[in-house]
């Protein structure tokens, strides 16, 4: 609904359809002549045409001849609606005569004996801006404070709130009145309306009272008690001296029935005091919310809410304390929850209850067990992560936690079981003195794995970390079972062998039915049916063997490393030599025999060159034992295991120092003065005003929580899209405001013309994942006026879109069109940068079937500038960790995540390079982008184009 002048607003949004050319003769005739029904009919019709622009002043007096007299609860109804848009003053700002006739109806309506009519009457009220009208009627109002019916009463409060928040002349003793009728009432919709003008016109007044019934508060209705809750955080923000009057009314709301009086005390609370008491309290309230409350969405603000207090470090020494009873979140089922609590968890437990946050996570293991459910595997994961962090945190839990993160190795759920081997992996490396448990762990588990993946880690660690003799020779004894009879091809021709032996032999018979039939002609036939009963039989291999069948050698090559690793270190231990050839002679079996299948065509697949390589290394470094190699595969791998480990030890560590610094950052005293901070400054005594903050957020609809952000002039100045040109007869202007998933076009049409424009439409249309919600309704422009039209348009994916159209509107003499320029939504708006394990990436770039290679086309000349370009241009984050990007090397890779909103994943690869030799010389390169929707891998090349592009062009402006 667009508004075409100040007299025109209406506080009654309504929706018109598309309606027909009318005829004021034919609307006039209806409402003088026509029935009950047809006279509803007409008055909605009128009112649609005055929001649209029309005026009618022919029709006012009709309207109060013909229908204001009449009793039908509709038509009052929409007579409400009629005076609050009708136009009441004429052209020189004085009454309209007829407005004297409507102001006695509304007495009328005021002594109606039905509540309704007179509550409703009440309520329009509230929306009158002349005096003039309201006057007379303040009598009237007066005594509807004492009938006898709740619903009048409490609108009778709102009209004079309204009246005198406007015209306090016409009702000056109106707080005094109130405050002795807050005094008489029972009702609670009643008090709450009357405490609620209290507040806003007399704060000494509202404070009286509440001081008065303090100790009833709780036994007040919640929206009541809301109203309280906001008057305690107004009064308590502005003079601090009063907080301890009212923290103890506080205290107990936390206890209300009303969950969102709860959350609302809370929050207050913890603005209000630092007391440790005062926060145990707000966050065991916060808790209990979210364990109770069934609506995921609210679990997830809440969770929210706690993460940001764990921000402030006096509150999360608090919080540390609570750590068990945040656990308790984790009976909710959905797994953003989990997740959040898990991380929340994680960041508050100390040494202090570490202990007991494990044996929660072991029973939240074993539960996993028995419930089978669509996000089970992914909580396993989350379950196995947490552990981990436990472990390497509080290295003392280890021993406790390893068997039961074992266990998960034999699970079905490939993620899980890899998470970990990660940890034991970490655990083996970094705690020498679990290594022997690890060992035995691994060995009771290996026979039981399902994957390959999970065997081919699995031996890694056992022939890297099984130092001595009889850990050697339970690993070797476990992969001779896992492996099955050596040499393999005559093991498996054998096999063969003997089944077509045992398939001729139980060949089976054939079996001939025969029955006798009559034909038609009434002649016998003999039917006979020859049945073979299949024979299926799967043949049972052992793991090892059953992966290299199927074609998977790349666990063979794992297979002959780790067996070259144990001889070799059995070879130091062992002075016998007869013992140290016996076992290097079984070691080269076992490669030999694996390097035959893969050639003999016996399984799925024929072993590739790269694993046949591998596989000779391992033969030629048995026979030969060359010190340097040995050396390699003896201390070297398991030195690359540890710089890689400290790399990401110092890598998060850092990540935590930049993340306090980041929240340690004050204004400076050099820094440019914001005025927003002057009036609502942080360093207040009790912080930002949370209410005229959620206001401002909640008006602004954006992501920042900063005031500072919202406010400012500029925001919105930058999203200004101009429409059509200064010379073009309608001037049009759009601020495009990007939400989560819609996008708000804020269009305002300057009528530049000295004519009346008639039916002035904005049609629009969408290219993209868009969808324009309903279409702008035609306006009236008088000359050189203006107005604002709003649209509405829906996002369902991240996709790169354009919105254009054009605007249509009639003169005296003809239709005419202005076409207007294109809006380009920016996939910025909605990718979000997100980290993910290598894993997980290499995993998704595997299964994303959209590729797009991008082409690096620009002018920079240093390999870190132009990545520190792409990550700012594409809100993606880099996964390639520092150390392996530093230096200069004359050629670079990198790879980058980002998420979209909507749950989108989008991955790039960067390979760049630059000669050495020439300084100056370009970089060059590409980069490859996957996602799982064209759309997306597309507008993020496009977007890596359009920057290459801007960049290039504003080096030729240099």
């Amino acid at each position: 609904m667009a508004s075409v002048s100040e007299g025109m607003s209406c506080y009654t949004i309504i929706n018109p359809p598309e309606i027909e050319p009318y005829n004021e003769m034919q609307l006039k005739q209806d409402l003088e002549k026509g029935e009950v029904n047809v006279k509803i009919e007409t008055l909605k019709k009128v009112i649609q045409l005055m929001l649209q622009g029309e005026r009618l002043p022919n029709l006012l007096m009709t309207i109060i001849r013909f229908v204001l007299p009449l009793q039908n609860h509709t038509l009052k109804k929409l007579l409400l609606i009629y005076w609050e848009i009708v136009p009441k003053t004429s052209a020189d700002g004085k009454l309209l005569q007829e407005m004297i006739l409507v102001c006695d109806a509304y007495r009328k309506d005021l002594q109606h004996p039905n509540e309704f009519l007179r509550g409703a009457t009440l309520r329009f009220l509230c929306k009158l801006k002349e005096p003039e009208l309201l006057e007379p009627l303040m009598p009237t109002i007066r005594t509807s404070l004492e009938h006898r019916h709740s619903y009048v009463r409490r609108n009778a409060v709102l009209a004079i709130f309204t009246i005198y928040k406007n015209f306090d002349w016409l009702v000056p003793d109106g707080p005094e009145l109130i405050a002795n009728f807050l005094d008489t009432q029972q009702d609670m919709s009643c008090k709450r309306n009357a405490f609620l003008m209290l507040l806003h016109a007399d704060q000494e007044r509202a404070l009286n009272y509440l001081a008065s019934c303090l100790d009833q508060v709780s036994n007040f209705g919640d929206i009541l008690q809301l109203v309280i809750v906001e008057l305690i955080y107004k009064v308590c923000h502005a003079n601090p001296a009063e907080r301890s009057r009212f923290i103890r009314c506080i205290y107990n709301l936390l206890n209300s029935s009303s969950n969102a009086v709860r959350y609302e005390a809370a929050g207050t609370l913890v603005t209000l005091s630092t007391a440790p008491t005062a926060i145990k309290a707000a966050v065991s309230c916060y808790i209990d919310l979210i364990v109770k409350e069934s609506d995921n969405n609210v679990k997830l603000i809440v969770l929210d809410r706690l993460i940001a207090l764990k921000e402030n470090e006096n509150i999360e020494r608090i919080m540390q304390e609570l750590v068990m009873d945040v656990l308790r979140v984790l009976s909710a089922t959905d797994i953003e929850v989990r997740r959040k609590t898990l991380a929340l968890a994680m960041d508050l437990v100390s040494s202090r209850n570490i202990e007991e946050m494990v044996l929660v996570l072991k029973k939240e293991v074993s539960k996993t067990h028995n419930i089978e459910h669509e996000d089970t595997g992914k909580y396993r994961q989350l379950l196995v992560r947490t552990l981990h962090s436990c472990c390497i945190k509080f290295p003392d839990v280890a021993a406790a936690v390893i068997p039961v993160l074992v266990e998960f190795l034999s699970d079905s759920n490939e993620l899980a079981a890899g998470d970990v081997l990660v940890f034991v992996r970490e655990a083996i490396q970094k705690f020498s003195h679990l290594q022997p448990l690890v060992i035995e762990k691994l060995l009771e588990a290996f026979p039981a794995i399902k994957s390959a993946k999970i065997h081919r880690t699995t031996l890694w660690i056992l022939g890297e970390y099984a130092n001595s003799l009889k850990d050697i020779m339970e690993v070797i004894g476990v992969v001779n079972r896992a492996l099955g009879e050596v040499p393999i091809v005559e093991a498996e021709q054998s096999r063969l062998a003997g089944n077509e032996t045992g398939e001729e032999e139980q060949k089976p018979t054939e079996v001939v039915n025969s029955t006798n039939k009559v034909t038609s002609d009434g002649t016998y036939a003999t039917q006979s049916a020859f049945s073979v009963a299949p024979v299926a039989k799967k043949v049972e291999r052992p793991p090892l063997r059953q992966y290299m069948m199927d074609g998977d050698f790349f666990v063979a090559a794992t297979l002959a490393s780790t067996l070259t690793k144990l001889a070799l270190k059995f070879i130091q231990l062992e002075p016998n030599e007869k013992k140290q050839n016996r076992l290097c002679t079984c070691a080269m079996l076992i490669m030999s025999s694996i390097l035959h299948l893969g050639k003999s065509g016996l399984p799925t697949k024929a072993i590739t060159n790269d694993d046949t390589d591998r596989i000779y290394l391992c033969l030629k470094t048995l026979s030969v034992r060359t010190p340097e190699v040995v050396e390699i595969f003896t201390q070297s791998c398991r030195n690359a295991l540890a710089h890689m480990l400290s790399a990401q030890s110092e890598e998060k560590a850092q990540e935590k120092k930049d993340k306090l610094q980041k929240n340690a950052a004050k204004i400076q005293p050099d820094d440019p003065i914001a005025f927003t901070q002057l009036a609502n400054g942080k360093n207040d005594q009790l912080g930002e005003n949370v209410f005229e903050l959620s206001l401002n957020q909640a008006l602004a609809g954006t992501k920042s929580t900063a005031l500072a952000d919202i406010a400012s002039p500029n925001s919105k100045l930058n999203k200004v899209n101009q429409l059509t040109g200064f010379s073009d007869p309608v001037y049009a202007e759009a601020y495009v405001h990007v939400n989560q998933y819609d996008i708000v076009l804020d269009v305002l049409i300057v009528n530049q013309t000295s004519d009346t424009l008639q039916n002035c439409t904005l049609e629009l249309a969408t290219v993209g994942d868009l969808k324009l919600v309903e279409k702008p309704h035609p306006v009236v422009l008088a000359p050189h006026d203006f107005c604002n039209i709003k649209a509405n348009v829906k996002v369902s994916s991240t996709e790169n879109g354009i919105i254009f159209g054009n605007i249509v509107y009639d003169t005296t003499f003809s239709s005419n069109v202005v076409v207007l320029n294109t809006i380009q939504i920016d996939i910025m708006d909605y990718i979000l940068p997100a980290t993910c394990t290598d894993t997980e990436f290499r995993t998704m770039w595997v299964e994303f079937e959209w590729e797009n290679k991008v082409s690096v086309n620009t002018t920079l000349t240093d390999l870190h500038d132009y990545l520190r370009l792409l990550l700012k241009s594409t809100n993606m984050k880099c996964l390639t960790p520092e150390k392996a990007l530093s230096g200069q090397c004359g050629f670079m890779a990198a790879n980058m995540y980002a998420r979209s909103i909507f749950g989108e994943d989008a991955l790039a690869n960067l390979s760049i390079e630059k000669p050495l030799d020439r300084p100056d010389a370009p970089v060059t390169g590409h980069i490859r982008i996957r996602a799982k929707s064209q759309g997306m891998a597309l507008s993020l090349g496009d977007k890596i184009n359009h920057t290459q592009k801007c960049l290039q062009e504003k080096s030729v402006a240099a």
